[in-house]
């Protein structure tokens, strides 16, 4: 039996490279948390792990606003025409935190490519763009901590 080869045509082929430019992912690191954010065509809606922003604690809440309050003067009514969905995993809530303001910042860059937004990033806090690469210290061998040395007793 002789399959037949389906091939997609040129229109087919254009549309789904339309669709796959339509979404922007970009990732953001801190300590062990790896976030995820993919900026797709919405109404405005901040979502973190299948939680919208306005849910979080008022720090937590203000921290991942950074980049969006940023962004607004410069993109103005583009905001409202995407949103920005964001799984974060590992690490704890803090370092997940700072991950996906990392990964919103990157994304919301990457979307406008305009380097005043960079500039203005980069101007109010380094950390929205750059990633904070310090990591915790491996246990040395027959020790309890990383710098902690066993104690010694001369008697």
């Amino acid at each position: 039996m002789i399959k037949k080869r389906t091939t997609k045509t040129k229109k087919e082929k254009a549309k789904a490279k339309a669709k796959k430019e339509e979404k922007i992912i970009i990732t953001g690191k801190r300590k062990r948390a790896v976030a995820k954010a993919r900026i797709v065509p919405g109404t405005g809606k901040i979502i973190i792990n299948k939680r919208p922003l306005e849910t979080f604690s008022r720090f937590h809440k203000l921290t991942l606003s950074e980049p969006i309050e940023i962004a607004k003067p410069i993109l103005g009514d583009k905001l409202n025409q995407i949103d920005i969905k964001i799984n974060v995993k590992g690490s704890g809530t803090e370092s997940q935190i700072d991950a996906a303001r990392l990964a919103m910042a990157r994304a919301l860059f990457n979307f406008s490519k305009s380097n005043e937004l960079r500039n203005a990033f980069l101007r109010y806090d380094r950390s929205l763009l750059v990633a904070d690469i310090r990591r915790k210290e491996q246990c040395k061998p027959n020790d309890s901590k990383a710098r902690s040395r066993r104690q010694k007793s001369y008697r």
